[in-house]
């Protein structure tokens, strides 16, 4: 007999740790963008000095990374922390009480759509292999296996932020002075509506609304910072 060809479609522990990681790098790419961007295009706004220029760049770059990677240790460290509470209470309750647990997991698999017969079936042999693992997948929604990782999360926003602090300072020092702020818009705009179109396919959502919002709040961002700027900087302050 032929078998069918396997595919390479992601389930489980893989697709749970995949799509964390990458949330964690789209909006840390994305703040990186837009926070060094605004942070630079105020500077500019109030002088043109380059030294300067890179100074508020660099300290924008790395406050940021470490900020938001440790944003995200103690965001995902809360919800792995939540996990292994609610396992911890799962496998409690299936010690103390396995026949409620069993009639419980019972009316969970029903609720899904089988007989009762077979939910019953189900339930039993889901029991009897792994008794944790069928509660915690279809009571909790959660994969043994597969908890969040913290230490993951924060690498993956403190890596993308860098990279995406990264452009608005290049774009910043490296162009002649007169095209330094056109040059810096233009650039975060075009990276911006990349992060958008990948969050929206991430999230499977429509991606044109994604991007118009992103480039928007981008473009808001450095307008406003660019007008205080040069405000503070026709005021001498």
């Amino acid at each position: 007999m032929t078998r069918p060809p396997a595919h390479d479609e992601p389930h489980g522990n893989g697709l749970g740790a995949r799509l964390n990681w990458l949330r964690a790098a789209v909006l840390g790419a994305n703040d990186g963008v837009v926070s060094t961007a605004g942070l630079v295009v105020g500077v500019a706004g109030a002088t043109e000095d380059r030294g300067a220029l890179l100074t508020a760049g660099l300290a924008g770059l790395l406050a940021g990374s470490l900020s938001m990677a440790a944003g995200e240790y103690v965001s995902v460290s809360t919800q792995r922390d939540s996990e292994k509470a609610a396992l911890a209470t799962e496998k409690r309750e299936l010690q103390e009480t396995p026949d409620a647990e069993l009639a419980e997991l019972t009316g969970l698999l029903e609720a899904k759509g089988l007989s009762h017969e077979v939910a019953r079936e189900a339930a039993v042999q889901l029991t009897e292999r792994d008794a944790l693992r069928a509660h915690a997948e279809v009571e909790l929604g959660i994969d043994p296996d597969g908890l969040t990782n913290p230490w993951h999360a924060a690498g993956a926003s403190f890596l993308a932020f860098t990279v995406g602090a990264l452009l608005p300072l290049l774009a910043i020092v490296l162009p002649p002075s007169g095209l330094r702020v056109p040059v810096t818009v233009l650039s975060v705009l075009a990276v911006l509506a990349v992060t958008g179109w990948w969050s929206a396919r991430l999230g499977e959502a429509a991606t044109r609304p994604a991007v118009l919002r992103n480039m928007a709040g981008g473009a808001v961002a450095m307008a406003v910072t660019y007008a205080a700027g040069h405000l503070l900087g026709a005021a001498g302050v």
